[in-house]
């Protein structure tokens, strides 16, 4: 048995902002820690928005745990995914490490904290090995990590010249310096985690030619579900199966104007079935309220059941057949999709990237044209009216990994990067 101390880092901690990557990487830590010879803390960002300030501090607890940290940080440039505040936030994070001496520091996400963690890690516990987690794309793309052009369009791939026409107000300076910058902090990470195939593909293609992930450093370790049991499918006396569910947050990547388009179709040309969207609208702007607004408002069929807390996943599972992830952009390996899948629902999608990756067309759900209400409509339509296909759907299900696999997968890892330290006790 190895003796391994374990640093996660996280932008954002579950409790505060419950989404899939905070899930996942919370899930992660707490079955690490839960294993013997493990220890070590979950830090996570927060800011204004979430909590004050303490005083005297940089550091608060998490719901009273003594190893789940937040750190309050304000100072973050997103542009430039780099911490401001050098004289505040970066002085905390060094002494944080120096007391704690992590044999492995896990990064999740940097978003309000910055790429500058990664060479201070280095700096300060230098036999520690760093591994990053990358659960999307923004060390490649500025628009919010999601490789899509700010007209809303998907992009293959990233270069100054086509940046800039996204920022145009950016000049092909600060895109240099950002390439630079992130780079340098990714040719520190000891080795990279995936959790999608389509992922890995875009980091180690390299559309920065200065800093493209070699194959070698990177491992595709699929994330996972929480145990618990099933909900059980409902009762269809008719066996229709026309109840269809969105969970996820309202907000202009996930897509829920194109599900809302579909049911509002499948009104229009009378076709029996309800939609649930399950999810909140914090923090966004006023243009993505609105046209959600309007959309809710043309699918009579359709209503906005608003947050909903975890613990509730199951009962609002029970209540649908099928889930639907309409994201308009690639997705990496969306948590709802295993979600949906421990609870034996088959899932409509997009047919692109991780989500297309996840759900076999014809086999555990359907695939339909990104951002096609359309064509959305039809699957759904489907769904409804072609008899056994929901049945056949649910057959083709395989059980997601589940977090307590995922961390198997993790401690081989760790295990395979601190062999090689020549020093290392065994407990």
């Amino acid at each position: 048995m190895i003796a391994m101390r374990v640093l996660f880092v996280c932008h954002a901690h579950p409790e505060l902002q419950a989404g899939g990557t905070e899930i996942f990487a919370r899930d992660l830590f707490r079955h690490l820690r839960a294993r013997p010879g493990m220890s070590g803390a979950f830090l996570a960002g927060t800011s204004a928005g979430q909590r004050a300030g303490s005083p005297g501090t940089p550091f608060q607890s998490a719901n009273g745990a003594a190893d789940e940290l937040l750190l309050w940080s304000a100072g973050f440039d997103p542009f430039f995914q780099s911490q401001t505040d050098l004289h505040g936030v970066i002085p905390a994070l060094a002494s944080l490490l120096e007391e704690m001496r992590p044999d492995i520091v896990h990064i999740h996400h940097l978003l309000t904290l910055g790429m500058e963690v990664v060479g201070l890690a280095r700096r300060v516990v230098p036999r520690a090995r760093i591994v990053m987690t990358l659960h999307d794309y923004y060390g490649i793309c500025a628009n919010d990590g999601q490789m899509m052009t700010t007209e809303g369009a998907l992009c293959h791939a990233g270069s100054p010249d086509s940046c800039r026409r996204c920022f145009p107000d950016r000049t092909l300076a600060d895109f240099r310096l950002r390439d630079l910058h992130v780079g340098e902090a990714m040719r520190q990470v000891h080795r990279f985690v995936a959790p999608s195939h389509f992922l890995r593909d875009r980091f180690v293609a390299g559309p920065f030619k200065e800093w493209g992930i070699p194959a070698e450093r990177m491992s595709v370790l699929a994330n996972g579900v929480s145990p618990g049991p099933p909900a059980p499918h409902r009762e269809s006396a008719d066996g229709r199966r026309d109840r269809f569910g969105f969970f996820g947050h309202i907000n202009r990547f996930k897509g829920a104007p194109i599900v809302l388009d579909a049911s509002a179709r499948l009104s229009r040309e009378k076709v029996g079935h309800s939609l649930s969207l399950h999810g909140g609208t914090a923090h966004q702007l006023p243009t993505v309220l609105e046209a959600f607004a309007k959309a809710l408002a043309a699918a009579p069929d359709a209503r906005h059941a608003g947050p909903y807390a975890r613990a509730d996943l199951g009962r609002l599972m029970g209540g649908v057949d099928w889930v639907v992830v309409p994201s308009i952009w690639w997705e990496n390996a969306p948590l709802v999709i295993q979600e949906a899948f421990h609870h034996r629902r088959p899932v409509i999608c997009a047919d692109v990237g991780g989500m297309a990756e996840m759900v076999r067309d014809g086999v555990d759900g359907m695939h339909a044209a990104l951002g096609d209400g359309a064509a959305f409509a039809q699957a759904m339509r489907r769904g409804i009216e072609q008899p056994g296909l929901w049945q056949r759907l649910v057959d083709g299900i395989a059980p997601p990994p589940t977090v307590a696999a995922a961390a198997d997968a993790h401690m081989g890892l760790y295990a395979t990067l601190l062999a090689a330290q020549d020093d290392r006790r065994v407990a």
